[in-house]
């Protein structure tokens, strides 16, 4: 689908998704949209359907109910439900990392960024041995992906590394190589699942530089994060779940200070809230406090 489209509009619109697995109602009714050049914070306590909403929105899983529009800035818009599992990253340009990382760790790690744009080498090869005889416009493709790939070698610090197996690079650097391996594919939309988990607090303050790099450039970015100063401090907006439903949605700093949010992280019930902070003595910023 193509048309005029109106810069305001958000790249991604989630609406009404659930996901039922059995007797078991993961995701409930949810709706919330990703904004154009936003990076955009999923976040709730373990179990609250974050990962369930992530696999339904790149393709992993095909939702009971709900409509998932990918809006690109040229007009086109793609249904998510609608399409396999491959075109949600080829066609309508969405990556995603995992919580766990997934790199070829005996691939070199310039490797790792050049297989990552096997789909547009094999378009120019015409898928035949034109690629292995350098015939057509493989060889420009070729020169194409491999100054991409040294492009992002450049932009996460490891290009004196880049002969180096990816499985020799400390774990911090393994999470930006990750991250770059996506951004090879050109994503409108950047999906990030716990990109900050396991990551010490140098490692955090790299992978929230490269982060704002990528909003700069113009990708959107969704992701699940545990680690709370990472949200607040890179986050334009928020979408907070427990149990498969949306509980708040808005600012950082309007998020933090919800009452919803606190009973859900506390696992007490809201009409709770004041009697736990008392017994534990906290207190929250007031709700003009900055986040």
């Amino acid at each position: 689908m193509s048309g005029v489209i109106d810069p305001r509009e958000p790249v991604l619109t989630v609406e009404h998704l659930s996901m039922r697995f059995g007797g078991l109602l993961a995701v409930n009714d949810l709706s919330f949209e990703v904004r154009r050049g936003d990076i955009t914070a999923l976040i709730g306590p373990n179990g609250a359907g974050k990962t369930t909403v992530f696999n339904c929105i790149t393709g992993f899983y095909k939702p009971t109910e709900g409509r998932l529009t990918l809006a690109h800035a040229d007009g086109a818009r793609h249904l998510l439900e609608r399409l396999p599992n491959h075109a949600v990253n080829r066609r309508a340009r969405v990556a995603r990392t995992f919580q766990n990382i997934r790199l070829f760790s005996g691939m070199t790690v310039l490797e790792n960024l050049l297989v990552a744009q096997h789909a547009p080498l094999m378009r120019a090869s015409g898928f035949t041995v034109l690629g292995l005889l350098g015939l057509g416009g493989y060889r420009a493709a070729e020169r194409a992906a491999i100054e991409r790939a040294r492009l992002w070698l450049d932009r996460i610090g490891l290009t004196p590394r880049a002969d180096d197996p990816a499985g020799d690079l400390p774990y911090g650097a393994q999470r930006r190589l990750e991250i770059a391996r996506a951004m090879c594919t050109e994503p409108v939309l950047l999906c990030l699942d716990e990109p900050a988990a396991g990551l010490n607090p140098r490692e955090s303050a790299e992978l929230t530089e490269l982060l704002r790099r990528i909003r700069a450039d113009g990708t959107s970015v969704l992701l699940i994060e545990h680690d709370m100063s990472v949200v607040m401090e890179i986050s334009d907006h928020v979408v907070v779940l427990d149990y498969g439903v949306k509980i708040a949605d808005g600012t950082p700093g309007a998020v933090r200070t919800d009452p919803r949010v606190v009973a859900a992280y506390l696992g007490v019930e809201d009409e709770e809230v004041e009697a736990v902070e008392a017994e534990v003595g906290l207190v929250l910023p007031s709700a003009g406090a900055e986040a």
